[in-house]
């Protein structure tokens, strides 16, 4: 067990135990039914095709089922601050969204973080309308290390919360250090 209570694992969900791995709540990595899902996938995957999947591979995503819904991946403008690395940052407000309007649901807003320097995502957060779906967009483009010029060039089907995302890269501006 570890400080916190939670069973000790390695990179591939092993205990210190031969043949025996803990995946989810128990591991205390995630705490989530896509956290839990994916432990498998790991798990079986290293045992059926030794592929050699490792969770410190796995991107941190959540959705917040709350009214308006929330998505998140990646890292929070407070992390990328912390780390010092070199970011540039977009937010966009859901009343400016058409899709948002049309259902009469605009409160929240679109914040991308994006390395400076790589163009890769960092994390992002969609709260509003779609926002648990549409952050499926950003959290593929960091699966893929995609820079975020992939994305702003895409065509998006109107009238969707994704068609704004090339919207919101265009306003990309230097992350100021804070403190």
């Amino acid at each position: 067990m570890d400080q916190r209570g939670c069973i000790d694992i390695d990179d591939e969900l092993r205990t210190n135990v031969p043949g025996i791995w803990a995946l989810g709540d128990c591991n205390g990595h995630g705490g989530f039914t896509h956290t839990s899902y994916n432990d498998y996938e790991i798990v079986a995957d290293n045992l059926l095709t030794d592929s050699r999947r490792r969770l410190s591979d796995r991107i941190l995503t959540y959705g917040l089922f709350i009214d308006p819904p929330l998505g998140r991946c990646g890292m929070t403008e407070t992390e990328v601050v912390r780390s010092r690395i070199p970011a540039l940052v977009a937010t966009h407000p859901m009343n400016k969204v058409g899709r948002a309007i049309e259902k009469g649901e605009t409160q929240g807003l679109i914040k991308i973080l994006v390395h400076a320097e790589t163009k890769q995502f960092l994390g992002a957060a969609i709260l509003g309308t779609g926002g648990d779906e549409v952050i499926h967009v950003l959290l593929d483009a960091m699966y893929a290390k995609a820079p975020y010029t992939v994305i702003q060039r895409a065509m998006h089907i109107h009238p969707t919360v994704s068609e704004f995302l090339p919207t919101v890269l265009g306003k990309l501006q230097p992350l100021a250090p804070q403190g």
